[in-house]
């Protein structure tokens, strides 16, 4: 897709000066607020703001990608991401400015003192392991500068929002959407592999040093590397889908208002329950027992959810086969799921009598490429995408799932009884005003 594509010193600059400025966090509610009912005037405000705000974040992780320390800069995997997160921020800056007559463009720049205005995110919990201005190795452009480096910008939210009401469109707005909502369909494609392919490149560095884990530094940067993914393709799938998606009562693009929590888990359930079943070739595996109000819901967007249980309950049902035996299907103890709502969090705990893990293991399954499955390489089935994986992959379950929980001021713990079995806590932030934690 990208073969022939090679970083310019022309591109080097314009990467240089687009990651000496910080990144723009949102949150879900803002998200909800600005998507109710968009205009084409709105949909053109969020295109202004995606065209300004992920050349940006593209250009951290380019940068980023290129001082990686111990070598791994080297890697050919490392190589090709940094190449498609370079060609994509070019595609980006690139991309025809829409040219609209004065009274329109004056139209969107005026913001009457009457006007509802976005409402201020507040900081994630978990912004400072990332993005603490003080610590020079994770300061945001990643080169130790400091934080007074940066460059300052508007607040998002002044920047996400215009009275775009009574205006009439010219052609030239919808067409320019459409446009931009083509490249970066274009450009969440041409990176669905990224998890993998970092993953492979990995591997390819600790063959290269024979070395069995990944040092703490490799770990932070793997963390902000994939949690900064994550808000990308947000980004991203959430403006698609206000540009070619039917209104939808419950939906506001990729969010949904009133999120289900015990449709989500038992869906998640139940494929957990069928990929362990052809993974172990068994009729029936360990039942699964969900204890929720089927009535809980709350603004969150599905797929993370689903992504977060599946992972999480696939680990249970393979600890439980595996301490049990295949042959053993009639007299599996149940994995019990309840789910709580606080007044600030929904709580979800998954509880397994799978064995348990010894407390010397506890700090390594957060680590990535940390496995107790053999594999040696990464299967090619799963390149398309985060959400296909299969019964055990490569060490990227657990603390990928932690990163979905943090990303909108959640968080995932898991508390063993070795010889026992593992309970697994998500905590949801059912408020929705936590802004992403930026890299």
């Amino acid at each position: 897709m990208s073969a022939g594509f090679r970083i310019t010193p022309a591109i080097w600059d314009k990467i240089h000066h687009f990651a000496s400025f910080p990144q723009t966090g949102v949150s879900l509610q803002q998200m909800v607020l600005f998507g109710q009912n968009p205009s084409q005037g709105t949909l053109l405000k969020a295109s202004q703001f995606l065209a300004e705000e992920l050349p940006v974040r593209l250009a951290h992780r380019v940068k980023e990608l290129d001082e990686l320390p111990h070598n791994l800069s080297a890697m050919p995997s490392i190589k090709k991401v940094k190449n498609w997160y370079a060609q994509s921020f070019e595609e980006l800056i690139t991309f025809p400015p829409i040219v609209l007559p004065p009274s329109i463009r004056q139209a969107l720049m005026i913001t009457r003192p009457d006007e509802i205005h976005l409402p201020e995110s507040k900081p994630n919990l978990f912004n400072d392991p990332y993005s603490n201005p003080y610590q020079s190795h994770v300061n945001g452009n990643g080169n130790g500068n400091g934080f007074n480096k940066l460059k300052l910008r508007v607040p998002m939210e002044r920047r996400y929002y215009a009275n775009t009401n009574n205006i009439t469109w010219p052609p030239e707005v919808q067409d320019y959407n459409k446009r931009f909502t083509k490249l970066l369909e274009h450009i969440k494609s041409r990176h669905d592999p990224t998890v993998t392919t970092v993953a492979q490149g990995v591997l390819e560095w600790k063959r290269s040093q024979n070395a069995r884990h990944i040092g703490l530094d490799m770990q932070a940067w793997l963390d902000r590397f994939y949690l900064s993914r994550i808000g990308i393709r947000f980004l991203i799938g959430q403006h698609v889908a206000l540009n070619t998606q039917q209104a939808h009562a419950d939906y506001v693009g990729i969010i949904c208002t009133k999120a289900n929590v015990h449709d989500i888990v038992q869906e998640a359930i139940e494929n957990a329950r069928f990929v362990c079943e052809e993974h172990y070739a068994m009729f029936k595996g360990p039942p699964v027992q969900l204890i929720c109000p089927k009535d809980l819901t709350f603004p969150y967007v599905p797929g993370h959810l689903s992504h977060i249980c599946f992972e999480l309950l696939k680990n249970s049902l393979r600890a439980v086969v595996e301490r049990y035996g295949v042959d053993q299907e009639d007299n599996f103890p149940p994995i019990k799921v309840v789910v709580v709502e606080g007044k600030e969090d929904i709580t979800i705990k998954i509880s397994d009598e799978g064995g348990g893990i010894p407390r010397s293991a506890i700090p390594l399954i957060w680590t990535y490429m940390y496995t107790t499955m053999d594999s040696q390489g990464i299967d090619g089935d799963f390149q398309t995408n985060d959400f296909k994986a299969p019964m055990a992959g490569f060490g990227y379950g657990l603390p990928l799932s932690r990163l979905y929980a943090r990303y909108f001021g959640g968080d995932l713990r898991l508390i063993s009884m070795d010889g026992f079995g593992t309970d697994v806590y998500i905590h949801l932030n059912r408020l929705s005003s936590s802004r992403e934690p930026l890299p």
